[in-house]
């Protein structure tokens, strides 16, 4: 009989309401013991994982771990976001206060730079393509992990947790082109054709290819993990078909709209950064910053290895959803803390640098898959070797865009916000 032919099938196709102890006798012609097959109706169906969850070995200790990190976490971002209300208060209560003369000729801190705070970056095109590209991973990011918490995303359906994911990125194109062409347009660029089509094409083309070399890989090893041509067509298909139109529909109502407002005009001539002290410079600032996003994720990350690389069950989706949450403030109070050190120290440049600091994250990620290959994995062929790090690639590009996008935006409504509430000569 097939594994799925249990006793309750053979049993409803006799005319028996539950196995009986003679059912060894009908299947084999001899007597053996049935298993204890019975329905519990105490059991919902939300929590049918439940036995997996407390039969795995060390869970208790797992969890603490969990939320002893959560909760650290959480006590940084209050004290961040304390010291920040705090001091941007008395900034801009004494700001506020100069009415003279004499006294708004005595400025100084973050309110000197407000005539170039909004002057376009260098490589606004690639921003805004990045911009566009992230917004569509958080959101397909948050809509996936909401599912998996209700338990729609069943474990045992392996593929599914892909599947949703795959699928609400084909169908989130509008939103990632709206938000490139919203911000492309604010940068002052015009070359809405090529914004569009580097929105379309760059992230996710950067993603297929990799993914299309690895699976060159799997197909020359002769192994059943390689996807089939047909599928792969499929996927080019949603890609093409259904992504690409939704992003050039999102891009032509991003176009189509005003430019976003600003709270203060650009200069003309750009002012002089004075000389920059050594943690005040972009590339201490940008490695400091992945540091703290980076400590909320760790214990999750070494789970969620596990269970792509030793093939174990990720079961604690509400933990992920839960440290989702908290990385997200993470990345957005550390980002604004050092924006307003740079601010503080006349540094304008802070479009770039936001997306930077907090994708930062990406290789803190990239530096513990290399740890973990090395110290928990035993692979030692060339092609198992090349899939680890292919794959790595894929994730920490997209989580690179992820956090990134994080950033900036919450950079750019700090910088919005107090700009918009000083009184501006």
């Amino acid at each position: 009989l097939p594994y799925e032919y249990t006793a309750f099938d053979f049993c409803q196709a006799e005319g028996k309401k539950r196995p009986s102890e003679n059912l060894g006798q009908v299947l084999f012609g001899e007597r053996i013991e049935p298993s204890p097959y019975r329905e519990e109706k105490n059991i919902r169906w939300a929590s049918r994982w439940d036995y997996i969850l407390e039969s795995m070995p060390h869970t208790h200790i797992q969890w603490f771990s969990i939320m002893n990190s959560l909760v650290i976490v959480l006590f940084l971002s209050g004290m961040v976001a304390m010291i920040m209300l705090r001091t941007l208060h008395k900034d801009i209560a004494r700001y506020n206060q100069m009415d003279s003369t004499e006294d708004a000729q005595e400025e100084f801190g973050w309110k000197l730079v407000h005539g170039d705070i909004f002057r376009p970056p260098r490589k606004g095109m690639l921003l805004s393509v990045f911009l566009g590209s992230g917004t569509q991973i958080l959101i397909m990011t948050f809509v996936t992990l909401f599912f998996a918490c209700l338990g729609f995303l069943s474990p045992a359906n392996r593929g599914a947790l892909m599947t949703c994911a795959v699928v609400l990125w084909v169908l989130l194109g509008t939103p990632a082109g709206y938000v490139a062409a919203r911000f492309y347009k604010s940068f002052g660029g015009e070359k809405w054709k090529t914004n569009v089509l580097l929105t379309s094409f760059l992230c996710p083309g950067i993603v297929f290819a990799d993914f299309f070399i690895m699976n060159l890989i799997l197909w020359g090893e002769g192994s059943s993990a390689a996807i089939p041509f047909g599928t792969l067509v499929a996927i080019l298909a949603l890609w093409f078909c259904i992504s690409v139109p939704l992003t050039f529909i999102g891009a032509y109502f991003g176009f189509k709209k005003n430019a976003i407002e600003h709270p203060v005009r650009t200069n003309q001539i750009p002012r002089q950064i004075p000389e920059q002290s050594f943690y005040t410079k972009p590339l201490p600032g940008i490695i400091m910053g992945g540091i703290l996003p980076f400590g909320c994720i760790f214990i999750q990350l070494f789970f969620i290895l596990n269970s792509i690389w030793s093939h174990q069950m990720y079961y604690m989706f509400g933990f992920l959803f839960l440290v989702f949450i908290i990385l997200v403030i993470t990345c957005s109070e550390a980002t604004i803390l050092l924006c307003y050190f740079h601010l503080c120290a006349e540094d304008y440049h802070w479009q770039w640098r936001s997306f930077l600091t907090s994708g930062f994250t990406a290789v803190y990620f990239l530096i513990y898959a290399i740890h973990y290959f090395f110290s928990k994995l035993q692979i030692t062929g060339t092609a198992s070797t090349i899939l680890y790090f292919g794959y790595t690639m894929i994730m920490v590009l997209i989580f690179f865009l992820f956090t990134g996008t994080i950033g900036f935006f919450a950079c750019f409504w700090f910088v919005t916000k107090i700009y918009s509430v000083v009184k501006v000569d």
